[in-house]
């Protein structure tokens, strides 16, 4: 949109902080190239259009928006003669840094601007400030750079800090598959020695043939166990040993246990007795035995294998190492494997709920970096209900409103007092003890999600109940902020 040109006076120009120190020929300059137009309520430009004039307010009053979804967001608005806008980085070249509008600007009232055109802004620049340009570039550039650097340093603080507990999680599942495997090897060659005995002893083929097919049936109820309660399952262990005692076998109390586990129960133990003969009922019932603790054996390697096979899917996702840093991504399958690695610092007394709408779309995302912000918010939940006693509960849910998708991780802990409640998206800002926290987290997390994202945080607590709410356009375009408003 354009404005109504008016007359450019070169004193009320020099009248404006930016230009207070120029000579009148520069001030002539200035007018000569530059010119003053008057904007009627309305739009100004529109964010992401390619940035072609720096505006200087003269009088009236802006407002400046951003893009969130398809929604347009007021982040400013002010009527201070002299505040500045638009192709603020014209001096560094398009071919450095691309030149497009970051907001929008809209006026509330008639409102007079001084418009230099890009160029001429940033021949101005570079002729009448050659010092000034540099040191611009250099915090510009340097800037970025440390933006970059300190999200790599918190990113890697998080990696190895989950790193260390992937290392606890893994090591679990996997001593128990090598005991297993230890022990399945044992239960396997006494097996083997229990069957040459029984088959070298003086019993009939059809004994031998029944015995083989009732160990092919507890094999399948072993596979069928049904899970019972501690008070039923000592029940049936007390009936499965008094039935191995009455039947004079050797060790009942110590067979029971597997046995119960396995799903097997006297009725079970009444077709072994009637299909074998007396005097192999001991062997018969032995020999099944190994077979029951091997079956349940290889369970548990198979449980162990899973979970190591898990954990290894879940920091692969987490890391993103084979992806592309930008795609369509599903928020839950973050969520999942984000609460996978973190579930060694979770631990057993928070109590993790999930309530997460599965019609929801998949979304345009930096996957990578939303792992970063979810870990960052779930790591501050953890130390608020920690700090308020270690036991509470952690809710991780996810919606729809209107065209964004909302995540809200809620903690039972003990709240952000009001007092600092506006501060704690600040660099460096923590309450945590010295060398337990950089205070970036959630800075970090604001810049993924709004710059990034172009999404929002918002936040909510009261002792007891604080909630994040995190919002991400459902459809998006990969963007990334180049250049800042003064405005």
């Amino acid at each position: 949109m354009s404005g109504r040109r008016v007359e450019c006076r070169p004193q009320e120009i020099g009248s404006l902080f930016l230009f207070e120190k120029l000579t009148p020929e520069q001030l002539g300059r200035l007018c000569h190239e530059g010119r003053v137009e008057q904007y009627e309520p309305g739009p100004v430009y529109t964010e992401g259009e390619p940035a072609t004039c720096f505006y200087v307010m003269v009088e009236g009053t802006v407002v400046l928006l951003r893009r969130v979804g398809d929604d347009d967001v007021e982040v400013g608005r002010t009527s201070q003669r002299g505040v500045y806008a638009g192709a603020m980085q014209a001096y560094i070249g398009d071919d450095r840094v691309r030149q497009v509008y970051t907001n929008s600007m809209r006026v509330t009232e008639p409102t007079r601007f001084f418009v230099l055109p890009a160029d001429t802004f940033a021949g101005i620049m570079q002729e009448w400030f050659p010092m000034a340009v540099h040191l611009l570039e250099g915090l510009f550039f340097g800037s970025k750079s440390q933006q970059r650097l300190i999200g790599q340093r918190e990113r890697l603080l998080a990696l190895g800090s989950l790193s260390a507990g992937l290392t606890h999680e893994l090591n679990n599942p996997a001593a128990a598959a090598v005991r297993a495997t230890a022990t399945l090897r044992e239960r396997v060659a006494k097996m083997r020695h229990k069957l040459s005995v029984i088959s070298a002893g003086p019993y009939p083929r059809e004994a031998l043939v029944s015995l083989i097919e009732i160990q092919e049936r507890t094999a399948e109820l072993v596979a069928k166990a049904p899970t019972l309660s501690p008070l039923e399952a000592s029940d049936r262990e007390d009936a499965v040993t008094d039935w191995l005692d009455d039947h004079d076998i050797p060790d009942g109390w110590r067979l029971a246990p597997a046995f119960v586990q396995a799903g097997l129960h006297v009725d079970w133990l009444d077709q072994v007795a009637a299909a074998v003969d007396e005097e192999i009922l001991p062997g018969a019932v032995g020999w099944l035995n190994y077979t029951v603790e091997t079956e349940l054996l290889m369970d548990e390697i198979e449980d162990s294998t899973t979970r190591v096979s898990n954990l290894v899917n879940a920091a692969k996702q987490y890391s993103q190492l084979d992806r592309a840093p930008f795609q369509v991504a599903d928020v839950h399958e973050l969520l999942d494997s984000t609460l996978l690695m973190l579930s060694g610092k979770i631990g057993q007394k928070i109590k993790v709920v999930k309530e997460y709408d599965r019609s929801l779309p998949r979304v345009p995302a930096y996957p990578a970096e939303l792992n970063q912000v979810w870990t960052n918010l779930i790591d501050n939940a953890v130390s608020a209900i920690a700090d308020a006693g270690g036991e509470g509960t952690l809710t991780v849910s996810t919606a729809r409103e209107n065209d964004q998708l909302v995540v809200v991780f809620r903690d039972t802990g003990g709240g952000i007092p009001p007092e600092i409640r506006g501060r704690i998206f600040d660099p460096f800002f923590t309450t945590k003890p010295v060398g337990q926290g950089t205070g970036l987290g959630l800075d970090i997390s604001w810049r993924i999600v709004v710059n990034k994202h172009h999404g929002s945080i918002e936040v909510e607590s009261v002792p007891g109940d604080t909630r994040f709410r995190i919002l991400l356009p459902l459809t998006g375009a990969e963007s990334e902020t180049t250049s800042e408003e003064a405005l």
